[in-house]
């Protein structure tokens, strides 16, 4: 709605109060001149599929916000000078109060400090009329703080990272429905906002190559981006130059990705580290090189370098999808969106030195469009991608937007169609744009498909899947893997049992003869945010009795569900399908233990504890692979 006159007259008269009072407050006053004219206009966030629930940041309803400053207001941040010792990450004291205190009231937190720059997106329907650019980044509500309502005054304390830009706190009352903008703070900043951070590996397109992905706020005329690395020990280190990405609003497909969700992503730049001994440590540190020759450096850290193909050693991978982000700090948690999403964390980060790599197979921050969120959740899983590579796949959530050539043609991405995800991680793909990959990762294979693009038989996706799996040396690489994050096996879950198939639309009937032909162990899919673990299957027939070891020829592949990284959880059927052997609705992950060539070890652990709460084991030999079963048996002739 348009402001009344009067009340902009009275904005005036307040700012012009408030200028006297000091420069300090001036210079707060001149952020909020510019907040004055706060209309409405932008499109709600797109909506989450079924059972995904909603971006807390979209319950604010930016294009409501209107401003009423209150010379008796007030909100004050400290520090104000950030990472004055290189930190990253810090945590920041809030302190706010009003006369006319209310349950509605909040702390929202902007970054940039300008969150009215004057050059929004408008809608034609507001010729000329500047709106509020963007949402915050995270927000609390006022009450949070103890006494808050009896005394009008409270204290907060934010968790911030380093965002490549400055921080303001503003005091909304009003609700998150009907925000009235009645303080802000002073900025706040990180000593060096551009500093490169979060460093993010991932397995390259050979077993030797592993590649180091990181973000930072300079671009390549800035500084020259680089990793300083060798062997763990070694006086010798090599420099190897990285490449730089970054993608900009036009990139985004759609709402409130393009507009209120839009928030610049600095620079993302990939190293490649190649030659690498199998199964060697090595350091690395990443860095950004000034004209004058001065170098910005970050962290140290260590990684392993990945195994030989077939290589015969002890070999732990750790799977999951749908971790969604949740704040240190308390904030953004409505309706307690994504609760295991820090518990799946810090077990995982307990337990480093247990595992090699991970698989997120999809819905990584559930951004939906904010895409500030994208680096809230690098800075989160960062303490295990600094030192395991971390492979992830597509989800709906990062990719499917309407008219994209996305799949399914839903909003569920919020506008962003796929560009945050294959830009801020690095995957072996061959064309980034389609998300599916292999992995040899010693006796394993991977074989990482991309459920928002089509699979179905003649599609390129489908060639893809059956040479991946067809190529693979079973005697050097016993262990085959295929993973997705819809639900293209079997799910006994609430909504696939209400249409009557227990999977995605379409979603096995091409790929079954695959993965029966060419004899896949597991298949693992996200997108049900719980566990499920099947029988070996084919074509909905369990091959075996048994439920907890198997052993000779095989037969049949193990459907498993591991979609409880930390998004709130999803309901089962009540009627248990007699192919479901284990079913657990809570948050967890999976971790698959090789020994060698002939024996595998599957654990289901729960996120709270770390406990395992289903396995089984595999005891199989080459010639188990090679015999003969239904639908998978080589031709053979008579002849002599």
């Amino acid at each position: 709605m348009w402001l009344a006159r009067a009340q902009r007259a009275r904005l005036v008269v307040l700012l012009g109060h408030m200028g006297r009072r000091g420069a300090a407050t001036a210079a707060a006053a001149a952020v909020l001149v510019a907040v004055a004219t706060v209309v409405a206009g932008m499109v709600p966030a797109a909506r989450a599929s079924p059972a995904e629930g909603f971006q807390p940041l979209s319950k604010i309803a930016v294009h409501r916000a209107t401003v009423e400053l209150e010379l008796s207001a007030y909100v004050r941040a400290t520090p104000s000078l950030l990472g004055e010792q290189g930190e990253d990450t810090e945590w920041v004291t809030v302190k706010y109060g009003r006369v006319n205190q209310s349950v509605e009231d909040w702390i929202a937190v902007f970054s940039p400090s300008d969150f009215n720059s004057g050059k929004c997106p408008n809608p034609a329907q507001y010729p000329g009329e500047p709106l509020l650019c963007t949402a915050p980044i995270k927000y609390q509500y006022a009450n949070y703080s103890a006494n808050y309502m009896y005394w009008g005054k409270g204290s907060i304390r934010f968790q911030l990272i380093n965002q490549r830009g400055d921080f303001a706190f503003a005091l909304f009352t009003g609700g998150l429905e009907n925000p009235k903008l009645v303080a802000v703070s002073e900025p706040i900043a990180f000593k060096n906002p551009k500093a490169p951070v979060f460093p993010r590996l991932a397995q390259g397109k050979t077993h030797d190559e592993m590649t180091v992905t990181w973000t930072s706020g300079y671009d390549i005329s800035e500084a020259y981006p680089f990793v300083e690395w060798g062997m763990a020990g070694a006086a010798r280190r090599t420099r190897t130059p990285a490449g730089t990405l970054t993608y900009n609003q036009g990139s985004m497909c759609g709402e409130p990705a393009r507009t209120i969700g839009w928030r610049d992503p600095g620079f993302i730049h990939t190293a490649f580290l190649r030659d690498l001994w199998p199964n060697k440590e090595y350091y690395y540190k990443i860095g950004h090189e000034l004209p004058d020759g001065s170098v910005v450096w970050g962290k140290p850290y260590t990684f392993r370098a990945p195994p030989f193909p077939g290589q015969n050693s002890l070999q732990r991978i750790i799977v999951f999808g749908d971790m969604g982000k949740a704040e240190r700090d308390g904030s953004n948690e409505f309706a307690n969106y994504q609760p295991g999403s820090l518990n799946t964390t810090d077990t995982l980060v307990e337990d480093l030195d247990n595992y090699d790599i991970v698989f997120h197979i999809g819905d990584l921050p559930y951004a939906n469009g904010y895409v500030s969120q994208w680096d809230q959740f690098t800075a989160q899983v960062a303490p295990i991608t600094a030192k395991k590579p971390y492979m992830i796949a597509s989800g709906n959530h990062e990719r499917d937007w309407p008219n994209t050539g996305s799949f399914f043609d839903v909003e569920d991405s919020g506008g962003e169609c796929g560009v945050p995800a294959e830009t801020y991680y690095y995957y072996p793909a061959e064309n980034r744009a389609n998300f599916w990959y292999k992995v040899d990762y010693g006796m394993f294979r991977f074989c990482i498909a991309d459920s928002e693009h089509d699979w179905r038989e003649g599609t390129a996706q489908y060639k893809f899947i059956e040479h991946c799996l067809s190529t693979v040396d079973r005697k050097h690489q016993p262990w085959l893997i295929f993973a997705a994050h819809r639900v293209l096996g079997y799910s006994s879950n609430e909504w696939y049992a209400m249409e009557g198939s227990f999977e995605e639309p379409e979603g096995r009937e091409s790929l079954q003869k695959l993965w029966q032909k060419y004899r896949v162990d597991i298949a693992f899919f996200g997108h049900v945010h719980n566990y499920e673990r099947t029988c070996p299957l084919y074509q909905s027939q369990c091959m075996t009795n048994e439920k907890s070891h198997y052993s000779g020829t095989m037969n049949g592949t193990i459907f498993v569900v591991a979609g409880g990284g930390g998004s709130h959880l999803s309901d089962y059927t009540t009627a248990i399908p007699k192919w479901s052997i284990f079913r657990d609705r809570d948050f967890g992950f999976v971790k698959l233990t090789a020994f060698n060539h002939s024996s595998l070890l599957f654990e289901y652990k729960k996120s709270s504890d770390g406990k395992v709460y289903d396995s089984f084991t595999v005891e199989r030999d080459y010639r188990d692979v090679l015999s003969c079963v239904h639908d998978s048996c080589w031709p053979t002739t008579l002849a002599t």
